[in-house]
C-alpha cells in the first residue's frame, strides 16, 4: 500500500514562493548592473588629447577621461582601475586617446601607449614660424604645427584670443613631447602651459591698465621684441603703456619687421620698409597691432603688469633708446635728442 503523498503547509510554499521570487530579483538586479557597468565602462567613440598630471590619483584621471568624453563616469573607470589592481600605474604626460573602453584605455594609460619623449626647447620672442623649424628639426611635422597656428579650429582657440591666430599664445618653454605628436598635442600642450598664466589677479591687473588679455599680450611681445634684457622690460613696458594713454603712435621697430616678415636687422629704412601699409606699423598707425608680434616669456607679461613710467622727477617716460647695451628714457623729445647725440650718435 502506497503512502499518500502529504501536501506542504501553507507557510512552507509562501517561503518557498518569496524565495524564488527573491533569486530572480537578486539575478534581475545583478543583470542589471552588469549592464550598466558594460555601459558606463564601455567605447565612447570620441576622440581627444588629455594631459595627465604628475602624481594624478585613478579619480583626477577618470574625471579627466569624462570630461573629454572618453568614458561615461569618470567614477565607474576609477572604481575598475582599483578593482584591476592599477591605480597606483597611471602615467603622467600628454596622450591622444579613443574612448575604445574602460579596459583598453586603463591598458593605454599604465604603459600600452606610454610615449617617447622629445625634449623641445622654445626660447621667448621667437615667433611661431621660428618654433615650427624648431619642431621640424627635431623629427615633427613644423608644417602642419604652422598651419594650425595660423588658421586654428574655433573650438581651439582660447576665449581671450581676439586675432585670426594663436601667435603670442604658444608658451616658451622647456617641453617634453611625445616622439611623432601630431601637430594638434604640440598645439594643445602649448596653450594649456599660457593658459596656467592667465590667473584672475593678472587679468585683473591688466584690466587696471585698460589692457583686455589679447592685449596684454600683444603689449608684452612687443616688451619682449625691443628689451635687450629682463631688467629693462618695466621700463619700456612703462614708455608703451604712456604712449597708449596719450594717444601717441607706439613706433615700434619690431612690429614692422613682423608686418614684412622680416628679422629686426633686415629692415631698411631707406629702402622705404617703414612705409609698409599694415595695421602692424605703428608707425603708421596708433594704438596696438591686431595681436602678438611674438611669444613672450613671463618676464614681459610680468613686466606690463609693472610697468615703471616714471621718472626720478615724477615726469613720465616717453622715449627710450639703446646704446652701449644701455637703455636711455626721456620725458620729452628734446631730452631724447639730446641723449641721442649724447651717447648714441
Amino acid at each position: 500500500m502506497s503512502e499518500e503523498r502529504r501536501e506542504p503547509p501553507a507557510w512552507a510554499r509562501v517561503l518557498r514562493r518569496w524565495w524564488w521570487t527573491g533569486a530572480l530579483a537578486v539575478f534581475a538586479l545583478l543583470a542589471a548592473l552588469g549592464v550598466a557597468a558594460a555601459w558606463l565602462l564601455g567605447p565612447t567613440g570620441a576622440t581627444a588629447i588629455v594631459e595627465i598630471p604628475e602624481g594624478a590619483g585613478a579619480q583626477a584621471v577618470g574625471r579627466i577621461l569624462e570630461e573629454s568624453g572618453l568614458v561615461r563616469s569618470g567614477r565607474a573607470f576609477a572604481l575598475y582601475a582599483r578593482w584591476k589592481g592599477a591605480a597606483a600605474r597611471l602615467h603622467s604626460g600628454y596622450y591622444k586617446l579613443e574612448g575604445r573602453g574602460a579596459a583598453e584605455l586603463l591598458e593605454d594609460l599604465t604603459g600600452g601607449r606610454a610615449p617617447v619623449m622629445v625634449r623641445v626647447v622654445f626660447p621667448e620672442g621667437w615667433r611661431a614660424v621660428d618654433y615650427a623649424e624648431r619642431l621640424e628639426a627635431a623629427g615633427f611635422d613644423g608644417g602642419g604645427f604652422l598651419a594650425l597656428v595660423n588658421d586654428p579650429p574655433g573650438e581651439w582657440t582660447p576665449a581671450y584670443v581676439e586675432g585670426p591666430t594663436l601667435e603670442g599664445y604658444l608658451f616658451p618653454d622647456t617641453y617634453d613631447l611625445p616622439k611623432g605628436a601630431e601637430p594638434a598635442v604640440i598645439v594643445t600642450v602649448m596653450l594649456r602651459r599660457f593658459d596656467r598664466e592667465v590667473t584672475p589677479g593678472r587679468v585683473k591687473a591688466a584690466k587696471a591698465l585698460g589692457l583686455s588679455v589679447h592685449g596684454w599680450v600683444t603689449l608684452a611681445s612687443i616688451v619682449q621684441a625691443e628689451a635687450g634684457s629682463a631688467e629693462e622690460m618695466p621700463l619700456i613696458a612703462g614708455v608703451f603703456l604712456n604712449r597708449l594713454d596719450a594717444g601717441m603712435p607706439l613706433q615700434s621697430d619690431p612690429t614692422v619687421a613682423y608686418a614684412l616678415g622680416k628679422r629686426l636687422p633686415e629692415l631698411d629704412r631707406y629702402a622705404g620698409d617703414f612705409e609698409v601699409d599694415s595695421p602692424y606699423n605703428t608707425y603708421k598707425y596708433p594704438g596696438l597691432p591686431p595681436g602678438p608680434i611674438d611669444n613672450p616669456g613671463l618676464e614681459a607679461l610680468l613686466a606690463v603688469l609693472n610697468p615703471v613710467r616714471n621718472g626720478d622727477n615724477g615726469l613720465p617716460y616717453f622715449y627710450f633708446f639703446h646704446a652701449g647695451g644701455r637703455i636711455y628714457p626721456s620725458s620729452t623729445f628734446n631730452e631724447h635728442l639730446r641723449k641721442l647725440n649724447r651717447y648714441y650718435y
